[in-house]
C-alpha cells in the first residue's frame, strides 16, 4: 500500500480542524481513505474543500468532472448508523460502505500532487 504524503496529511488534518468537520489523525490516513465516507465532506464542502487543495498545491483542475466520480451527496442511513454505533469498529465501516459508495478516496488526491493535474 502505497504511502500518503505528509504534506497532503497535514493538509487534510488541519482543513477537518479548521473547518470542524471531523478530528482527523494524519497518521490514519492511507490511499483508501474516503474524503466522503470516512472525512464527512460532501455537497458544498467537498467543492470548497477541493478548491482549497488545488490553490494549496497548485493543481490543475480544469479538466476535473464529477461525472468520473458520481457527486458525493452523503447518506442518511450512514449518518444515522455513526451516530448510533459511532465509527471507530470495522464492522461499522464495513456497514456503512455497504449502505453508501465512496466517491472520492485521499489517493485521488495524491495522484494530483503527483502529476498537477486533477482528473
Amino acid at each position: 500500500m502505497e504511502e500518503v504524503l505528509p504534506e497532503l496529511k497535514h493538509f487534510i488534518a488541519g482543513y477537518c480542524d479548521r473547518y470542524k468537520i471531523s478530528k482527523v489523525d494524519p497518521d490514519s490516513l492511507t490511499t483508501e481513505t474516503s474524503i466522503d465516507l470516512d472525512l464527512d465532506i460532501f455537497d458544498i464542502e467537498m467543492d470548497l474543500f477541493l478548491a482549497e487543495f488545488t490553490d494549496t498545491f497548485r493543481v490543475d483542475k480544469s479538466k476535473f468532472t464529477w461525472y468520473k466520480y458520481g457527486y458525493p451527496k452523503g447518506s442518511v442511513g450512514v449518518e444515522v448508523i455513526k451516530t448510533v454505533f459511532g465509527y471507530r469498529y470495522n464492522w461499522v465501516k464495513k456497514l456503512a460502505n455497504r449502505v453508501y459508495k465512496p466517491k472520492f478516496r485521499v489517493g485521488n488526491l495524491q495522484e494530483a500532487v503527483k502529476t498537477g493535474k486533477l482528473l
